[in-house]
Formats: structure tokens, sequence, C-alpha cells
């Protein structure tokens, strides 16, 4: 699995016209999901989600997490995550899962972050065509890829 992590002062999913979900102070995680990903790297995801620290404490250093400020996240399928660019200047997907093995995976990974976080997390539409807005703040933006978590 691999997830794109924005500090955000705030963000929304819009799908057909209509807001499905926004968030103030928090996180907004992009995930793109592999065919070999599993419940292990939804646990070690999720854990590292919300105990990054990553927001700013009293002295302006970034020593809190979404736990510590009480923040909300927002969670968006996005194969295009798993982009090859080698060859060509078409994007290959071919590393992307299939729905039939991503759709279940983001539904847990969905759940378990809400667990993780003590609240409801914010969601997309899997495979919709969304469009998201944030504003990100500071801007901090991670990277995480499961495969690398040796």
């Amino acid at each position: 699995m691999r997830v794109v992590i924005q500090r955000v002062s705030h963000a929304s999913v819009t799908i057909e016209g209509k807001c499905k979900y926004a968030i103030k102070e928090g996180l907004l995680v992009l995930i793109g999901i592999e065919e070999a990903d599993g419940k292990d790297d939804i646990e070690w995801l999720c854990k590292k989600i919300v105990n990054l620290r990553i927001f700013d404490d009293e002295h302006g250093i970034m020593n809190k997490s979404v736990l510590d400020i009480q923040g909300e996240i927002l969670v968006i399928s996005q194969f295009t995550l798993h982009a090859s660019t080698k060859k060509g200047n078409r994007p290959s997907y071919i590393k992307a899962a299939k729905a039939e093995i991503s759709v279940p995976l983001y539904e847990v990974f969905c759940q378990e972050l809400s667990l993780s976080l003590g609240k409801e997390v914010g969601t997309g539409k899997f495979g919709a065509d969304m469009k998201v807005e944030l504003l990100n703040n500071g801007p901090v933006t991670i990277v995480m890829d499961t495969k690398n978590k040796e």
C-alpha cells in the first residue's frame, strides 16, 4: 500500500456536484492498493498515520499527532499512486490492484483507521470521479509505502 499524507487546514471531496465529506484540521490520505497488500499493511499504516507527529506544538515544533490535536481524516482511493512511468509518456497502472481486491482492502483500511482515530474518517467513493479540494498546511506532505517499512 502506498499513501500520500497531507496535513490540511481543511479538505473535502465532491462527487457529481455534491460534497460527500468535508473535514477541518487534520489529514488528507490518498491511498493506492496493490494485489500483494493485506491486513498487515493496513495495521502498520493505520498505526503510523494516527501517530505521525506532524502538527505543531505550542513552540511551533512538529511534535503532535492527529490524535493529539483531535483532528479529522479524509481518505481518498487513488490507484494512480501506483503509476509506472518508465516507458513512454502514458503511465501504466498494472501494479494497482483490481477492484475485487482493492475495494475490500480499502473498506477495511477505512474501518481500521476510524478505530485507530477513535472517530469516523471521511471517505470518497471508490472508483468515482472525485473532486478533492484541500488547503495543505505547511505544506506538509509525506509519502509512505508498506513495501519500504523495514
